[in-house]
């Protein structure tokens, strides 16, 4: 008889006792799960403010994390022990990683922001649990203000490249968004104390008042004037490239064994391929080229109100067609579980595309309050053809499937998730629906070619933008040009592509991890060793992780502790 003790050692992991006395090691479950709960409760009290200590802590904990892996006896560990144990340790260099790409931001900014560090510290002194003196910090804050009164005075003179003024406009919207959350950061360390503490207000009232006037006007300086973002439609497309070491580190965080470069071959083959079909699928419309094959596709799309019924119907085709060839395990609940939306038109501004949002395809189509040319972009863009593939690409099996499965399997390695499983595997789906013949007819294989095209494309552009290569005006000229889109839907890709919300390799990711699972179908399925259901179901239940651990999960592979990248999935 076996009893399981919850008894964390040092290290945290679970034990099991046999009635010999005999203790072993089960399972790194327990070990992620306290790493999860340690790294949400820091954030929590470090409040998302990125200064100098929050960086420090965080680069603290991980060091700390890495130690009691390092002190785990990794030679006893199961295969899939080896997996988690590796999925850690790099979320925690690359962790190490984020913190030293944020420590530089902030130095860049430093020349302009002197107070910065300062009120950083006095605002998270609360969270530090250090006393505070009323009069000693609104001298802090009275004087923060005056340097951001004399910094805009200088600004308001034009002296944009004088001695340390140098604000491009991708550092004014770092700068504007710096000192937004310190206002806010700022209104809430007020909060705490005002009314509460004797003597506060009467130091502090005044002084805070004109620091959060001075931080508010003066990031909206930095973000209309410099920047030049207004939030009109035309505004000016701005992001923050990280270049090209912090771009290597990603993808080793990825377990990915290829530099930026060679992802940019890659691509650019893949984009040479996508072409010659593109011919082909041409010739069989009777148009000279893959442009005006495209533009006769555009044309083909539904009345104004039958887009979600026709994403409906796709979505039913998809689901018959995966049945019909066992490519994978629908779970009944998961097939009665989707529907259909509307994108608003403020949403199609950033996403002109359908996209996924649980538990729906939100799909992209004309309103009546856009504008005439805005309608009719928004129609062509999705027409029937290009409906076809992206259906299933967001529902079952793709986005959908995915979900409903992640939320049931594996869900400890949930902080490992990464863009190239996600949007691999959908891309994967893709590709494979295209092998099987689901996309029959030319004017399909049109509209395909254009999405794979447009994978191609984002893996160049994302890539080149943050070496430094190419600016957002030509990653807009590029997806028109070279892929076909229609402008406002290019503008909107590239404005989501390089903002906030999306790291920069999640771009690559689609691509990128599409090639790797297809590569490893070869390997497994192709090669006869498993098939099509078996290897897609066991993907589900390992967890949207890194592509090499999946394969190395599905070989059975018992990985070194020394483990690093190195398959070179794009050449098999």
């Amino acid at each position: 008889m076996m009893i399981r003790s919850v008894f964390p050692k040092a290290l945290g992991i679970w034990a099991v006792v046999t009635l010999g006395g005999a203790v072993q090691a089960q399972t790194l479950e327990p070990l992620i799960t306290g790493y999860r709960a340690d790294d949400a409760d820091l954030s929590a009290v470090l409040g998302g403010l990125v200064s100098a200590r929050s960086l420090e802590r965080q680069q603290g904990l991980a060091a700390d994390w890495l130690k009691r892996l390092d002190g785990l006896g990794y030679d006893s560990l199961s295969a899939s022990d080896r997996i988690d144990w590796q999925l850690l340790h790099r979320r925690l260099i690359s962790e190490q990683q984020q913190s030293e790409l944020q420590r530089t931001r902030l130095k860049e900014m430093e020349p302009m922001l002197g107070f910065l560090g300062p009120v950083q510290e006095l605002v998270s002194d609360r969270s530090a649990r250090v006393g505070l003196d009323p009069e000693k910090a609104s001298g802090m804050l009275a004087e923060a203000a005056e340097q951001l009164k004399e910094l805009r005075k200088k600004l308001d003179q034009g002296h944009f490249n004088s001695g340390n003024l140098k604000p491009t406009p991708v550092l004014a919207v770092r700068i504007a968004a710096t000192l937004d959350a310190l206002r806010g950061r700022l209104d809430r360390w007020f909060q705490f104390y005002d009314g509460f503490q004797p003597e506060f207000g009467w130091w502090a009232r005044q002084p805070k008042g004109a620091l959060s006037k001075e931080l508010e006007s003066t990031a909206g300086f930095f973000r209309k004037e410099i920047a030049g973002l207004k939030g009109e439609p035309d505004d000016p497309l701005i992001g923050d490239p990280v270049g090209p070491d912090a771009l290597s580190d990603m993808l080793a965080g990825e377990m990915v064994a290829y530099s930026p470069a060679e992802l940019l071959a890659v691509a650019e083959k893949e984009f040479a391929w996508c072409e010659a079909e593109m011919k082909k699928a041409a010739a069989a419309m009777d148009c000279k080229d893959g442009k005006e094959a495209l533009e006769k596709i555009k044309t083909a799309h539904v009345p104004p109100g039958g887009q979600a019924a026709l994403a409906q119907q796709e979505a039913e085709k998809s689901i018959r067609f995966l049945k019909d060839k066992q490519l994978v395990t629908i779970p009944p609940l998961a097939e009665e579980c989707w529907g259909v939306s509307m994108l608003g038109t403020d949403t199609q501004k950033s996403l002109p595309y359908a996209a996924y949002s649980r538990p729906n395809i939100a799909v992209a189509y004309a309103h009546e309050s856009m504008s005439h040319e805005d309608k009719l972009m928004a129609m062509r863009g999705n027409n029937a053809s290009f409906l076809h593939i992206v259906t299933p690409h967001e529902l079952i099996p793709g986005h959908h499937l995915q979900g409903f499965m992640a939320r049931r399997y594996a869900t400890e390695r949930q902080m490992f998730s990464t863009p190239f499983l996600v949007e691999g595997w959908a891309l994967h789906w893709e590709m494979l629906l295209w092998d099987l013949g689901y996309v029959a007819t030319p004017q399909e294989k049109v509209g395909a070619l254009f999405w794979r095209m447009h994978r191609c494309a984002r893996v160049i552009v994302s890539l080149k933008f943050h070496l430094g290569e190419m600016t957002p005006d030509e990653m807009v000229d590029f997806l028109v040009d070279r892929v076909g889109h229609e402008r406002a839907g290019a503008t909107a890709e590239v404005r989501r592509y390089i903002g906030d919300d999306y790291g920069p390799l999640y771009q690559a990711a689609y691509m990128t991890g599409g090639l790797q699972l297809r590569a490893l179908y070869k390997e497994l399925v192709t090669g006869g060793k498993m098939t099509p259901r078996d290897f897609h179901d066991r993907i589900l239940h390992e967890g949207a992780v890194p592509i090499e651990m999946i394969r190395a999960a599905l070989e059975g592979e018992k990985l070194p502790k020394a483990w690093k990248p190195a398959w070179r999935f794009a050449e098999s």
